[in-house]
């Protein structure tokens, strides 16, 4: 009778995944920064970061997390008081814990701005084929925030929720990236910034699923609110 062959569960695969984050933590001096949107992929790169960290020991914990939030000021009030309040939880909860990690509200510059824009410079409103929201009012004052990092430390690994299983067009960015080393892929425009994504070969099911099965450890919220806020 053949053997049955001994299949990896999608926990211990979690903490694989947890112990790789430790390892590249420890492994250098560079800061680290976290995109934070507030949606479910961001949020579980967050939580492994933080669970990574957190089991570390203290005496360990000598670079700083920063997770930054880009305020478009025209986002949905609903999605917008979500996001706000986690990013107190993530401030509160991290100095409770005495974690090196800091949440950061970005807003685009006043020139940047949509309103600026659309009726001061007369752009037209947002489409498919003229975007030109997304790099005024998130890219740009996210670079600048990371340019900053890598203007004071020589270098920033900036963590991202990015998945595969997002797109073909997603999957066929990541799949043709070089690795500077295991896991780490240079900025496509950022020197000096190399790109880390946890959660890259995880479906959508498999997001949901670490989000249900293990609990927020910084929020007032949980991840179910987190679900129900999707579902409405």
């Amino acid at each position: 009778m053949a053997k049955t062959e001994n299949k990896i569960t999608f926990q211990e695969r979690v903490e694989s995944r947890i112990q790789r984050i430790q390892q590249l933590y420890l492994a250098d001096s560079s800061p680290w920064v976290i995109g934070y949107s507030g949606g479910k992929d961001s949020t579980a790169v967050v939580q492994l970061a933080w669970m990574a960290i957190s089991s570390l020991e203290k005496k360990y914990l000598k670079k700083p997390v920063h997770i930054i939030t880009t305020d478009t000021m025209v986002e949905n009030p609903i999605v917008s008081s979500w996001v706000n309040a986690s990013l107190d939880s993530l401030n509160a909860a991290a100095k409770s814990n005495d974690l090196p990690i800091e949440a950061h509200l970005i807003k685009p510059s006043i020139e940047e701005s949509f309103w600026v824009n659309l009726i001061g410079r007369g752009y037209p409103a947002p489409r498919a084929k003229f975007r030109w929201c997304t790099e005024r009012l998130k890219i740009k004052p996210t670079n600048r925030f990371i340019e900053e990092k890598i203007n004071d430390n020589g270098e920033v690994v900036l963590l991202l929720g990015v998945r595969r299983a997002e797109s073909a067009v997603r999957s066929s960015r990541l799949e043709k990236r070089k690795t500077v080393q295991e896991d780490l892929y240079p900025h496509d425009t950022l020197a000096n910034c190399l790109l880390y994504a946890p959660i890259e070969d995880w479906s959508n099911d498999e997001v949901w699923l670490f989000l249900n099965q293990n609990e927020n450890p910084w929020d007032a919220y949980n991840n179910n609110d987190l679900q129900s806020l999707y579902a409405s």
